[in-house]
């Protein structure tokens, strides 16, 4: 009894010493790990020794509902040397540079239309990149006609803060004519005469943007991108398109967006129950110019695409154990790889292979 005594207390003592010597030298200890963290992040860049390939990063899975784990949708893909981006919604910018990609190497930012939540985080995009690398000319910005308007908006709103940005750290950190960006404006083919157009070729990548239905949002476009026989499509928000799919014919890795009819219901009801009627209005109105994930997986089915990956997903789910719910039918629709997109995810078609790789960035 005396010896298990003298047990209890020595470990009760040993704790009471290490919490003691930890308050003591808490300042001492946060230096020092707080030193490790910043050796090890600053200036990462996961981009460096990568193998020739396409690569495609989920910077942002999520939709205007509020979610704290899904920021707005967002897309990095990197071809060769060569890094862009698809849709820029909010943390875009935040999430790319924890991903450990440097935000000061992007070459050009693609839009598919003009939807708050995918170009409402292009203001710290156009900062980051500017300031990162020391731009001495704006981001080119790709987007259907009307992209022009977008861009001198976000320009005229940042004018001033970009002045601050020069007069404080300088022209050779904040070069002038490299802040803000450029319209890249393109336009889609008449009605009849064809759904797509090539919008950007060079270094072995051709861009091809595609008309979707997103009515009654038009202009609206998805993109495929193909580099050395490797090829990924980005639906953009849109219900099932028939010109998304022939365009997609064969790509190695579909991007979809995808609504759930039956959890919406579930929110469109509780909203209605607490009387919250405008916002359930709004949950029933979304519903029609979206895609399920069943009409998704039918897509890539009919596209013959190698792997089907979900984002731009509405409504929030809260974790992966909602994740079968979300998907309802869709197994049975698409027999290919198929995967819900998290924040993070990283997807590696290295040249010369069939192969298609994933990891967790975040």
């Amino acid at each position: 009894m005396k010896t298990r005594t003298k047990w209890l207390v020595g470990v009760i003592s040993f704790f009471l010493l290490t919490v003691l010597g930890i308050r003591i030298f808490q300042p001492q200890l946060g230096e020092r790990a707080y030193r490790n963290a910043v050796e090890k992040r600053a200036g990462l860049d996961r981009t460096e020794g990568l193998p020739d390939g396409l690569y495609v990063a989920l910077c942002g899975t999520g939709s205007p509902l509020p979610n704290p784990n899904r920021a707005g949708p967002c897309n990095v893909v990197i071809a060769g040397k060569r890094m862009f981006l698809v849709d820029a919604g909010e943390g875009s910018a935040r999430n790319i540079a924890l991903m450990g990609l440097p935000v000061g190497r992007l070459d050009a930012a693609f839009i598919t239309h003009f939807h708050s939540d995918h170009i409402d985080g292009l203001g710290p995009i156009m900062l980051m990149r500017w300031t990162g690398a020391a731009a001495k000319a704006p981001l080119p910005v790709y987007g259907p006609t009307g992209i022009e308007r977008v861009i001198a908006g976000f320009d005229e709103a940042y004018a001033t803060d970009n002045g601050y940005r020069t007069a404080h750290h300088g022209p050779a950190i904040a070069p002038p004519g490299g802040a803000g960006a450029k319209a890249m404006p393109f336009a889609l083919p008449d009605a009849g005469k064809g759904d797509s157009v090539i919008v950007y070729e060079g270094d072995g990548l051709r861009v091809t943007a595609i008309r979707v239905d997103h009515g009654p949002v038009k202009p609206a476009v998805g993109y495929r991108f193909d580099y050395r026989g490797r090829s990924v499509v980005f639906s953009g928000d849109t219900s099932k398109s028939e010109a998304l799919i022939a365009s997609a014919k064969g790509a190695d890795l579909l991007v979809h967006e995808a609504l759930q009819p039956k959890l919406v219901g579930l929110l469109t009801t509780a909203l209605d129950e607490k009387g919250i009627k405008n916002t359930a209005q709004i949950t029933r109105d979304i519903i029609n110019y979206h895609t399920t994930p069943e009409q998704a997986a039918d897509s890539a089915r009919e596209a013959g695409v190698k792997e089907l990956v979900f984002n731009h997903i509405v409504p929030v789910i809260p974790s992966p154990f909602f994740y079968p719910v979300f998907l309802g039918d869709a197994p049975n629709h698409f027999k290919g790889r198929m995967s819900v997109g998290e924040d993070g995810m990283l997807f590696m078609l290295p040249v010369g292979s069939q192969k298609i790789e994933k990891k967790k960035l975040l």
